[in-house]
């Protein structure tokens, strides 16, 4: 069994599962519902990819051998513009023929078929343990995700509200492409509506707080992580 803190992490992240065949798919659903607070389920690669654009899971379950779509490409789709998201490939059998493909496309994690808890424990604990490792946002600039704060030069300490850490790792995660206006208010705002006015001062608010200007706004779109 996984332990309490982890489970809790748990219940704030999405998933998405996609299986062809319905009965594995909802078995599979079944099981990640305990786990997770939004769980969303598609039965090929292209309905996968309208869900998974729409709501930006942190996590893909997918089956490689799909008909439409099968999960590599899929994955490919995803991965043009998103490196970040974990994949956690399910296949029937080992995965020679698909080998050097599937490094190219940064797969978190393998699991054989039958899925069980033990192995679906193991994948989530991996995506946990790598959710909340510090990362790097420019020289000298460490963002420390359990703790919520920034470290500069190894000394200063800035503290973070909860949506300032969430905003610098997603820019983070864009790896060089733009944070788009939508994405900001779908990520940070929930399900309320987000005004320039707010926007702005946010980020005013947040450049003031960090040493270094990371923060690039690209007009009428979005912003950027400068390195």
């Amino acid at each position: 069994m996984m332990n309490e803190e982890l489970l809790k992490e748990l219940k704030n992240i999405s998933i998405l599962c996609v299986e062809d065949e319905d009965g594995i798919r909802q078995t599979i659903v079944s099981t990640l519902k305990y786990y997770f607070k939004e769980v969303y389920e598609a039965s090929d690669g292209n309905e996968g990819f309208e869900l998974y654009e729409y709501y930006k899971p942190k996590i893909v379950l997918t089956d490689i051998q799909m008909k439409n779509c099968n999960g590599l490409e899929f994955v490919k789709k995803i991965r043009k513009t998103d490196n970040e998201t974990m994949v956690i490939m399910l296949t029937a059998y080992s995965n020679e023929e698909y080998l050097m493909e599937l490094i190219n496309l940064n797969i978190n994690h393998f699991i054989l078929k039958p899925l069980n808890s033990k192995k679906l424990n193991d994948a989530l604990e991996k995506y946990l343990q790598k959710a909340v490792k510090p990362i790097l946002l420019c020289e000298n600039l460490i963002l420390d995700l359990q703790k919520r704060e920034l470290i500069y030069k190894n000394e200063q300490i800035i503290h973070l509200r909860k949506r300032e850490k969430d905003f610098l790792q997603l820019l983070y995660n864009k790896n060089g492409a733009i944070l788009k206006y939508e994405e900001i208010e779908f990520e940070l705002w929930n399900d309320k509506e987000m005004t320039s006015h707010a926007l702005k001062s946010f980020i005013k608010e947040l450049r003031h707080k960090i040493p270094v200007n990371i923060i690039k706004n690209i007009p009428q779109e979005g912003y950027t992580l400068q390195h």
